[in-house]
């Protein structure tokens, strides 16, 4: 041979790849291999070159050298059952072992070369393609890279029994993927379901390889843990990631799944604190960063919104993660540039949740409901939780759709049974009309009355009270929250009422309160703007009046009742 084999090998070996696809070149198109006589020859060098195109994401090309290699494959001569198997680390520098019965008669592995043209389909997002390609290899000859790519392509298929098949094969192999074990939470498996794929055959110690009262009590800590949050039991699921971060103090993988839930479940502060812990211990996290710059965006800490940015740009410019962090950067300068970051987090994972939240919110602000019930729909498909419902019913509502919003609220209920901020999110669907303001009383004083210090509710049931003209109702309430919370949007809303009320010099301490607190508050702006002219006996504008949406379902009256 013009190009020794292992003279390629060993460049491949040592990550050498653009040296290793020039001499490709050389080794594919060489003479001295003659296809009809050493078909062999041929393939093994298409599937050194394909490798080396491989690790330079030239994908395209490796698939046709791959595709190239098996066709040569195919008319090795049967006599030639003799020739020796090319050596693993000639195909790949990668550790994987190789695939049981598939070793061929010819130098390649017919089965490897499979899963390598499935990658490149999968890395170009050519989800099809690469199924097929998998399915080509028979279940007994996948190893645990291939049942784990398979998992992965069902999923994205939404071919959910046969995803949950390759996901559990994998945790019989072995249990530590904790990807899998996520997987499977997510898909609705059972914790006592996952836990018993665990292998538990003793070893010729004769003790179990998995003792329960080592390796395999905090993981089935974990996979507790992922069960309670998927079926919205955040506090169960929190009290075991607390528990996990006992025994492994300064965890950033669990302090990461903390912060999001919290996130999620709309403690912020709490949230933002264990994301700046994971930052304080390792700065170079990407992961869930786009979910703390959503936080740092409510409240309006621009300057540290930038330097996340600024940091995560320069760790790996790819992920989606970032672009969603540039989305929310970006919404008040420019909504349609803010809108391209959120969808490119979408093209690049289109398994992204916190993508399709921002593109949610983004069309919600531009006025474009419609776009924002299919966005949040799509984050519900994936992974529901409380954001999108919260999204959904404000999308509703902006299209008066009241009974498709009280539909969205009263599922989040059902999910979330001891969720105050859902039962608040029903409160807020009968507030919109009239006739159902006395219904949204009662779900906001639920709502407090399972968690005394959400301060939501209790904004939205003093708003409740000024409409309905009880405005020393609403101050007295909202003057008790006031000893505990320096909150800008509490100082808002008791100058709304302060200035409903005539009370003008009070509402102006209070306006000016909520801008010492927040600058960028552009409701106490734009009430503080108001307030300035009434001072100086201009009459603003009027506020439009509510027209009534009546909704009549009596069925879901009795529901409502029963989950009260």
């Amino acid at each position: 041979m013009d190009v020794p084999k292992d003279q390629f090998s060993t460049l491949l070996e040592h990550g050498l790849y653009s040296s290793a696809q020039i001499l490709g070149c050389f080794a594919v198109s060489s003479t001295s291999i003659n296809p009809e006589t050493s078909p062999h020859l041929k393939s093994e060098s298409l599937v050194q070159f394909g490798e080396a195109l491989f690790r330079e994401k030239e994908y395209r090309r490796a698939i046709q050298a791959y595709k190239q290699a098996l066709q040569y494959h195919k008319i090795i001569p049967k006599q030639s059952a003799a020739t020796p198997p090319l050596t693993r680390s000639s195909m790949s520098a990668s550790n994987r072992s190789s695939s049981p019965n598939s070793a061929s008669i010819s130098g390649i592995n017919e089965n490897e070369v499979k899963f390598k043209i499935a990658t490149c389909h999968n890395s170009l997002s050519e989800n099809r393609a690469a199924l097929a390609e998998m399915e080509g290899i028979r279940s007994t000859s996948r190893n645990l890279e291939m049942n784990l790519m398979m998992a992965k392509l069902y999923r994205n298929s939404r071919h959910t029994r046969s995803a949950i098949g390759c996901y559990k094969e994998c945790l019989r192999q072995c249990p530590f993927i904790i990807e899998a074990i996520t997987a499977l939470a997510e898909l609705g498996v059972a914790a006592k379901d996952i836990i018993s794929l665990f292998p538990q055959t003793p070893n010729r110690s004769g003790r179990p390889p998995f003792d329960h009262f080592d390796s395999s009590r905090w993981l089935q800590r974990y996979v507790e843990a992922q069960c309670c949050i998927v079926s919205n039991d955040y506090k169960g699921g929190l009290e075991l990631f607390t528990e996990l971060l006992q025994r492994f103090p300064n965890n950033i993988h669990i302090l990461l799944e903390m912060a999001k839930v919290k996130a999620v479940i709309g403690k912020n502060d709490e949230a933002i604190l264990d994301f700046e812990k994971v930052r304080s211990i390792d700065p170079y996290v990407v992961t869930y960063m786009d979910e703390y710059a959503m936080l740092l965006k409510l409240k309006s800490d621009i300057s540290k919104l930038n330097k996340l940015v600024h940091d995560i740009l320069s760790v790996d410019p790819t992920r989606p993660e970032v672009f969603v962090a540039l989305s929310v950067l970006w919404e008040k300068k420019d909504e349609r540039g803010a809108l391209s970051y959120a969808e490119k987090s979408i093209r690049i994972d289109e398994r992204h949740v916190a993508g399709y939240i921002m593109k949610g919110n983004l069309f919600l602000s531009m006025n474009q409901p419609e776009a924002a019930v299919v966005a949040y729909r799509g984050a519900q498909e994936l992974r529901p939780d409380l954001r999108s419902y919260q999204g959904l019913v404000r999308s509703y509502l902006a299209l008066a759709k009241i009974k498709e919003a009280l539909h969205a609220a009263r599922e989040a209920m059902k999910a979330m049974p001891q969720s105050a901020k859902a039962l608040k999110l029903v409160g807020d669907v009968h507030a919109s009309s009239t006739s159902g303001r006395e219904k949204a009383k009662k779900f906001y004083e639920s709502a407090l009355r399972l968690e005394p210090g959400f301060l939501g509710a209790a904004l939205a049931l003093a708003e409740l009270h000024v409409m309905e003209g009880r405005n020393g109702d609403a101050v007295s309430l909202l003057e008790r929250y006031l000893k505990d919370w320096a909150d800008d949007s509490l100082h808002v809303k008791l100058a709304q009422v302060f200035a409903a009320t005539n009370m003008l010099q009070e509402g102006l301490l209070h306006y000016q309160a909520a801008l010492r607190i927040n600058d960028q508050n552009e409701a106490a702006k734009k009430g503080l703007e108001r307030l300035e002219k009434q001072m100086k006996g201009v009459d603003p504008d009027a506020p439009e009046e509510d027209e009534d949406n009546e909704v009549d379902d009596a069925d879901g009256d009795q529901e409502e009742t029963e989950l009260l």
